[in-house]
């Protein structure tokens, strides 16, 4: 799928689509139909239409003949035997691959589908570039946010666990802020030395140095700061009497990795409650109107703070939920898996999805490594959660986290030994969600996927066993 891309960017002479045109190709590709569409994306079934239409006029005027949904196989078939392209790694299509009965019973297995190499693929792990086509959107969130980040004292929190895509979100959206004519400053709290949390008065001048800074505007905080009146109340005077007094412009504010400072209490417990008193000022006062905030973090985290004092029960909230079955084949696709249009090539994928669920990152890693013809899918699924498989070393981070915090060992041992949901301690259960090793669903949790269950089951059960040698071997 990403050679019709590529290619039909090479027909409209190297413009590039936008996601939504992407989004329409794929699905055309795949035999839908624009009611399929809507449902399945959250667009507008007029929406769709009007952007499928003026696309393929495009496409008529560049090739020189009618294109629609129905005929885009044909047409593109033609322009790749017209351009003679060289590089044939990757065919748009590929032969079907035959289902073979494996005994009298009748049960039938698949033969799992041989790969051609996809070689301007990166490894996966790292933030979706802003021209990749590898970037899924997952409707409606990305329309979600780009509206409300138009809107005056906005206040929008994006929560998901690690890998699940946040970072690429992120660029896409501080891209379309600056597309408005937005000033943009985004903090990650991942860069901030240690030092930095040892008292309110360091970590809020850090806050504000480094967002004059992005804003590039003159130093300027010893001016404003005083001690006699306290940290937050000077930070609130650089901001109203320097900052936003500099600026006239809308300035989205976007404070990334927020969980880091849930590990030091002395500050989640006067900067969070200042967020939610800023943005309820600036629903009243027309200069701090200008600020839009945007709050990024893990999951969901445990802080001990009034509902009333939290910025975490106002504005827009948005999770990232895992991909679904429609988003997985498109990912797949754009990994060069044209496999993935037929209905042989869904069972494969309802396969990978067993095992690994939605998640983003662990289903980039599977295609690249199709893509890149280093492995089988037979063999991906059979070795996924042993120390020979492609997923270890995500594996072992996980499980190095897990024995740091006894309690969370006992708990996901539970989780992964029930037949069903279990309940677990509300902190317990927000460390694993957070991790997103586990769903939960009020005060029920459930393992996120297949490839947890078996690792942990395994793992956890031997260090079980190892303590107990241990124990009797100290008597």
């Amino acid at each position: 799928m990403n050679k019709v891309l590529e290619a039909v960017e090479r027909i409209l002479r190297d413009k590039p689509l936008c996601p939504t045109q992407r989004f329409i190709l794929c699905q055309s590709w795949l035999g839908k139909t624009y009611s399929e569409m809507a449902k399945d994306s959250g667009y507008g079934s007029n929406y769709i239409k009007e952007i499928g239409s003026q696309l393929w006029q495009d496409l008529s005027d560049a090739v020189g003949e009618r294109v629609t949904k129905k005929n885009l196989r044909l047409v593109f078939r033609r322009y790749e035997h017209n351009e003679s392209i060289q590089d044939k790694e990757i065919p748009i299509w590929q032969p079907e691959i035959e289902v073979r009965a494996e005994d009298s019973t009748q049960n039938s297995t698949v033969d799992f589908p041989s790969y051609v190499t996809l070689s301007n693929i990166s490894f996966p792990g790292t933030p979706v570039p802003l021209d990749s086509h590898l970037y899924i959107n997952r409707p409606p969130v990305e329309e979600l946010i780009y509206a409300e980040i138009t809107q005056p004292s906005c206040l929008i929190r994006i929560k998901a666990p690690k890998k699940m895509g946040k970072s690429s979100l992120l660029n896409r959206i501080i891209a379309h802020a600056k597309k408005q004519n937005y000033q943009t400053v985004c903090l990650d709290f991942q860069e901030a030395d240690e030092a930095i949390f040892v008292s309110l008065d360091k970590f809020l001048r850090w806050f504000c140095i480094n967002t004059t800074r992005q804003l590039n505007l003159p130093l300027n905080l010893d001016n404003y700061w005083d001690e006699d009146m306290g940290s937050k109340v000077s930070c609130k005077i650089y901001f109203d009497s320097y900052i936003l007094s500099q600026i006239n412009r809308p300035i989205v504010l976007v404070l990334n990795e927020v969980q880091r400072i849930f590990e030091h209490s002395n500050i989640a417990k006067d900067f969070l409650p200042m967020l939610r008193f800023w943005h309820e000022v600036a629903r009243q006062n027309q200069k701090w109107e200008k600020l839009r905030l945007i709050v990024v973090h893990t999951t969901e985290i445990y802080v001990p703070l009034k509902l009333n004092h939290s910025p975490f029960n106002v504005g827009l909230t948005t999770t990232l939920p895992p991909f679904t079955t429609e988003q997985i084949q498109s990912l797949a696709l754009c990994y060069g898996l044209d496999w993935a249009v037929n209905e042989l090539g869904m069972q494969w994928i309802s396969s990978l999805q067993k095992m690994v669920g939605g998640h983003p990152y662990l289903l980039s890693l599977a295609f690249y490594y199709l893509s890149q013809n280093k492995i089988t899918l037979e063999d991906l699924l059979q070795t996924a959660a042993t120390p020979t498989g492609i997923y270890n070393q995500h594996l072992r981070e996980i499980l190095t986290l897990i024995q740091a915090e006894p309690e969370l060992v006992s708990s996901l041992q539970q989780v992964v030994n029930a037949p069903g949901q279990v309940q677990l301690d509300a902190i317990a259960g927000y460390k694993l969600e957070s991790m997103g090793l586990v769903e939960l669903d009020g005060n029920q949790t459930s393992i996120s996927c297949e490839l947890y269950r078996l690792y942990f089951s395994q793992q956890l059960g031997q260090n079980t066993t190892r303590t107990s040698i241990k124990l009797l071997e100290q008597k």
